[in-house]
């Protein structure tokens, strides 16, 4: 071994590192690493991110598809620093993101097979213009149109702008259906948590006669979350999802959709007692809420039986959420 006396540094040179100067060069890498590895297993298991306070887990779940781009920096952050540890262990979230969500990237309407189209939308109980938000759902020319926070005053807007493409039309309290084929066993649902008065109504079912068979259809709307700074509140949510969970277990129909304003994405655990009884649709992310930058997909048509082969957004309308159109294949799910 060659003992060191000095001279490099007195020629310029650096000299061996000292502790200090060694620790600092390698925990970055060690660091990222970490972060890294934690990353991955909170997309892989969104579960093991607790929910008892705050709500963290049902959170980290509604922006699940957005940790890519953590991912993404913690990547570049390695390939910066020259990395090989960090880069390495970077790759594992971006390969459990692409895992999860690379089939939706290429997402869209896909029309084969399809028989059924479905047009969803919140349209705002504050929008100041019904009739072109009725135009606009009915451009597509979807078989059924479903809305949320429809207004007593705007009721009669909807009803004029649609009745001739759409003669069939069932409504109660602020969710309504409108379709090309007739509706059988009109009926409410009541999706009211604890405390909240009649007057609340979210729910409804009837059943939709279409040339390939019979399809059970409810249209819903669940209570708002809130994210505040003790966490985000989703309590009513859950208890709704709850009920609307326990009406789909005793739903006898061979063919169900449930289309509507969930107020949660599918990854969210406290729409689990709804997800858990449905399929989950093929293709697209289809973010729809907020309109001007959406960030999630609260908006959803979901099948029972039946496959939903496809989901995208519409043009915005004057809601804060933009409309879905849905194509389902009734052949089976």
């Amino acid at each position: 071994m060659t003992a060191y006396d000095g001279s490099a540094a007195a020629e310029g040179g650096a000299g061996p590192p000292k502790d200090g100067e060694r620790v600092r060069r390698w925990r970055p890498g060690r660091f990222g690493a970490a972060v890294s590895v934690l990353l991955a297993a909170v997309l892989l298991f969104p579960g093991l991110v607790p929910n008892a306070r705050f709500r963290a887990g049902s959170l980290v779940e509604t922006f699940l598809p957005w940790l890519g781009v953590l991912a993404v920096l913690l990547l570049l952050v390695g390939l910066a620093r020259r990395s090989p540890l960090a880069v390495g262990a970077a790759l594992v979230p971006v390969a459990a993101w692409l895992l999860l969500f690379a089939p939706l990237v290429a997402g869209g309407v896909s029309g084969d097979g399809a028989r059924l189209s479905v047009v969803q939308h919140n349209v705002s109980d504050e929008n100041p213009d019904p009739v072109g938000t009725a135009q606009a759902l009915a451009a597509p020319g979807p078989d059924l149109i479903a809305v949320e926070e429809l207004t007593e005053k705007a009721a009669p807007s909807y009803r004029r702008a649609l009745r001739e493409a759409y003669p069939h039309h069932v409504a109660y309290g602020t969710v309504a259906l409108w379709s090309r084929y007739p509706l059988l066993a009109d009926e409410p649902v009541d999706l009211r948590p604890a405390g909240v008065d009649e007057n609340w109504r979210r729910g409804l079912r009837t059943t939709v006669r279409t040339p390939h068979g019979d399809v059970a259809v409810y249209v819903v709307h669940l209570p708002s979350l809130r994210i505040t700074s003790q966490g985000m509140r989703t309590q009513r949510r859950d208890e709704s999802a709850r009920l609307l969970g326990a009406r789909l277990e005793r739903e006898r129909a061979g063919r169900v959709l449930v289309v509507g304003d969930l107020n949660g994405t599918l990854d969210d655990r406290g729409l689990a007692p709804v997800t858990g009884r449905t399929g989950r649709p093929q293709g697209g992310f289809a973010f729809s809420w907020p309109e001007r930058f959406p960030l999630a997909r609260i908006d959803h048509v979901l099948g029972r039986s039946v496959s939903v082969v496809g989901v995208r957004t519409l043009p915005a309308t004057g809601s804060d959420h933009l409309p879905l159109l849905a194509r389902v294949d009734l052949r089976g799910g």
